[in-house]
């Protein structure tokens, strides 16, 4: 199927590593323009270098999500240069504390990842919305995660940020939906990938003295499917949403995880 995407310019924001990479080579397997924003530019360059090799045009932006005058200048960068931003898609975000109950989490810490996890969002929508309002076009794929739809014990400011942010998407979309935008979420669960493997990973193995593969196969287990998704996964799902294949769906939480959050 031919998701129409060529050509169109795509905003990611954490796309250096794990679901960010896949996200960004994936549209750029699709032919569109890139504008890859990040606090990181050395840990950008390869996933940029690798899809100028496959024939993308790339931009690589200095940007930091939690401050607004750094997002309104890479929006600002992107449009100078390819003049529209038709897809937005927030990868950028944290896990916070791993194990850790409420009572014991610092009021740095949740404010840390709620900052990061909600306002990294509301910024750069902020900053590309206006320019999508008065093209009559726009695509937002925000990405959340299951801890935002049906909670987890031990990670309560994870799922609080993630609970925010559809409640972010979900308004934003009734609001821009008259302009012919879209704006989503898509929820993954466990992504097998460093994050995966260096924090949920060894907690498991804490909480339950077991082996790294016991662990990883306990998380498997709680899904239908029986498997730990993949970033590929993730970035079809962003792909579908992003395409006008799903013209007609806005403010919907789309969980990739083998059979969790929605069962």
């Amino acid at each position: 199927m031919d998701l129409g995407l060529t050509g169109r310019t795509v905003f990611v924001t954490g796309p250096a590593k794990g679901m960010g990479a896949a996200i960004t080579a994936a549209f750029a397997s699709e032919g569109c323009r890139l504008a890859l924003a990040g606090r990181d530019l050395d840990a950008i360059a390869p996933v940029a270098d690798a899809a100028r090799a496959g024939g993308a045009d790339v931009v690589v932006l200095g940007c930091d999500i939690e401050s607004p005058d750094s997002v309104e200048r890479a929006a600002a960068k992107t449009m100078s240069r390819y003049g529209r931003i038709d897809v937005l898609v927030n990868v950028a975000g944290g896990s916070g504390p791993v194990g850790t109950p409420s009572w014991q989490t610092s009021p740095a810490e949740f404010e840390q990842i709620v900052r990061l996890n909600m306002n990294g969002c509301f910024h750069t929508m902020r900053a590309v919305l206006p320019g999508m309002i008065e093209q009559r076009y726009g695509k937002i794929v925000n990405v959340g995660g299951t801890f935002g739809l049906r909670g987890r014990a031990g990670r309560m400011s994870y799922s609080a940020s993630k609970w925010g942010l559809r409640g972010i998407t979900k308004s934003t979309a009734l609001e821009v939906g008259q302009y012919n935008i879209n704006v989503n979420l898509v929820a993954p669960g466990m992504v097998d990938g460093e994050r995966f493997r260096s924090k949920v990973v060894p907690d498991a193995m804490r909480r339950h003295q077991c082996s790294e593969q016991e662990a990883v196969d306990r998380h498997a287990a709680e899904y239908a499917l029986r498997r730990i998704s993949a970033d590929r996964d993730v970035a079809n799902a962003c792909l579908f949403l992003a395409s006008d294949v799903s013209r007609q769906i806005t403010g919907i939480d789309l969980p990739v995880d083998g059979g969790w959050a929605a069962l």
